[in-house]
């Protein structure tokens, strides 16, 4: 049995990686400060905190007798991260520095697994890409995510402390909320076209993205908390399958059953225009491969989480006429 602290604990990744832990017998202390996270999602067995990841007095206490540190606490919205820069600098990039800076103090932590983000590569000319290529952030949310990389790296080597970074694409699920504004694709989607409600595509809805099943995240946060000989190691976590946002929006009808408008914007918010995972390392380093595609994903997502299986019902017999 390994003890984990998991910051970022009562988020959507989150509480998905600390029940996973828990089922597997391992002990697991969680830290969220709620400020988007249900705890409600977390097993009874999770010791569970609210706090600030930069509040490195917690921490102190928090790592006590803690092998490894699973760090998922961050702001994660794109657009936000463009209105409120100093924002994502504070919280992301602060959280992280408080959080090694804590580390070092505790002195017993093992690993670190840094949740980062696919977002971190920018426009790439190359596809699928490989964790070689050179990052060119174009956000403060990727830029808050590269910068977290470089100190979770350097800390960690200077305090002999192991440190994997998982770049994760775009994880999509049960349990996954949606915000009023900036809300993910994949939930926002389904939740439109089971209301009969009209998707909206940013630009030519050709941007194409690597959708990728929380339960197939959450195999890789494991693993790279418990496979030995990964110190140092970058790896990406993603289908490795190409998705437009316009074959999403086909998908979500398919599923839905629903005949749904798609209304095109003609603005430049759709971010880059392809992003789509090499995941070779994520089977060679950690012996994970994705064993959940896209439109299994949606059915699994309708049938799994409340927030679509009552809206799915109430269509599904107002098809029939009930």
């Amino acid at each position: 049995m390994k003890r984990f602290l998991v910051t970022g604990s009562a988020g959507f990744i989150g509480s998905a990686v600390c029940n996973h832990l828990i089922s597997l017998g391992h002990f697991v202390r969680a830290l969220d400060d709620l400020s988007a996270g249900v705890p409600e999602r977390l097993s009874p067995a999770a010791v569970f905190h609210r706090g600030d990841v930069r509040d490195v007095p917690k921490l102190w206490t928090l790592l006590q007798d803690v092998d490894c540190v699973i760090h998922l606490a961050a702001k994660v919205s794109v657009p936000e991260s463009i209105n409120f820069p100093s924002d994502y600098n504070n919280v992301n990039v602060g959280g992280t520095v408080a959080l090694m800076e804590a580390m070092r103090v505790a002195g017993r932590v093992e690993r670190v697994v840094l949740a980062s983000s696919g977002a971190v590569y920018g426009e790439q000319a190359q596809q699928p890409i490989a964790e070689t290529a050179i990052p060119q952030p174009q956000s403060p949310y990727a830029v808050s995510k590269l910068s977290s990389e470089y100190y979770v790296r350097t800390i960690g080597r200077l305090n002999r402390v192991e440190t994997v970074i998982l770049r994760i694409f775009n994880a999509y699920g049960p349990g996954q909320v949606i915000p009023p504004s900036n809300a993910p694709v994949v939930p926002l989607f389904l939740q439109q076209a089971l209301r009969g409600g009209s998707l909206v595509l940013h630009g030519t809805g050709e941007q194409s993205r690597d959708f990728v099943y929380i339960d197939d995240v959450v195999q890789a946060i494991t693993q790279a908390c418990l496979v030995e000989g990964l110190d140092g190691s970058i790896i990406n976590v993603g289908s490795g399958r190409e998705t437009t946002i316009s074959e999403l929006a086909t998908y979500v009808a398919g599923v839905t059953g629903s005949d749904v408008n798609r209304v095109l914007l003609a603005d430049n918010s759709g971010g880059v225009s392809r992003l789509v995972s090499r995941i070779d390392m994520m089977h060679e380093k950690l012996d994970v491969v994705p064993q959940v595609d896209l439109k299994t994903g949606l059915k699994q997502m309708m049938a799994l989480d409340a927030q679509f299986g009552g809206l799915y019902s109430r269509t599904y017999h107002q098809a029939l006429g009930k």
